[in-house]
């Protein structure tokens, strides 16, 4: 045990860190919301720096008592007998742009619940409606003019509401088109849309999901070499 302590998420907290440590360095953390610039930033002072899977890591290390002492204990033993259960880390600019995709789908969870309202104010209200036709701008607009059944206690409701809505898809139309047009994914969201069924969407979400699928190929090698010794001891 060289040392222990407490150490603060800021920059100037880790970099003091760094210099009292020895070298050569290799560092571990579980993911949390701070891992990935945190990984950015140790990176250039550490042979390796490894992110541990949390669920993997409590399946590996279930204890009744929990906390950080002993969660920082729980790392480091594992990383010292070599027994890390590490997550992928892609890289800074997927990340990035990942960020932006998963805003996307925040921003469409919250237009969803913006139209469950405006059905349930009519619905509470009992106004007669067309469910087909009801989040179509002018329909709404016309039932707003035009239908009785609408009182003035809800109008306003409907109204922010719909307001919400028409931001929330001018905001998905903008986010999509950043990514679409970004010359990081560019030409393999192309490559992906040739593919019959796959939408901008699902083209977006596998290239920054996925990441680097190169990192598959030896998990897959060995596979086959598995399925090829079982065949060979099936055929003696």
């Amino acid at each position: 045990m060289h040392q222990e302590g407490r150490i603060g998420s800021t920059r100037t907290e880790l970099d003091a860190w760094i210099r009292t440590l020895p070298q050569p360095r290799t560092m571990a953390m579980e993911a949390t919301i701070f891992s990935g610039w945190i990984y950015d930033h140790l990176r250039p002072h550490a042979e390796k720096v490894k992110v541990a899977h949390p669920l993997m890591l409590r399946a590996i290390a279930a204890a009744k008592k929990k906390n950080d002492t002993i969660d920082a204990s729980r790392i480091a033993d594992c990383l010292r007998c070599d027994f890390l259960p590490e997550r992928h880390m892609a890289s800074t600019e997927i990340r990035d742009r990942r960020r932006t995709l998963r805003y996307r789908n925040l921003v469409m969870q919250q237009m969803a619940q913006m139209k469950n309202r405006v059905s349930g104010l009519h619905m509470e209200s009992g106004v007669s409606y067309d469910k087909l036709r009801l989040h179509r701008m002018a329909y709404f607009d016309e039932l707003l003019s035009t239908n009785e059944e609408v009182r003035d206690n809800i109008r306003p409701l409907l109204k922010i509401c719909r307001q919400q809505i028409d931001r929330a898809i001018r905001l998905d139309s903008t986010l999509l088109r950043t990514l679409e047009r970004d010359p990081l994914l560019r030409d393999r969201l192309k490559r992906l849309r040739t593919i019959p069924g796959v939408g901008p969407i699902t083209a977006l979400t596998w290239v920054l999901e996925v990441g680097d699928t190169s990192r598959f190929l030896r998990e897959e090698n060995k596979n086959i070499e598995i399925i090829r010794c079982a065949g060979c001891q099936v055929l003696q």
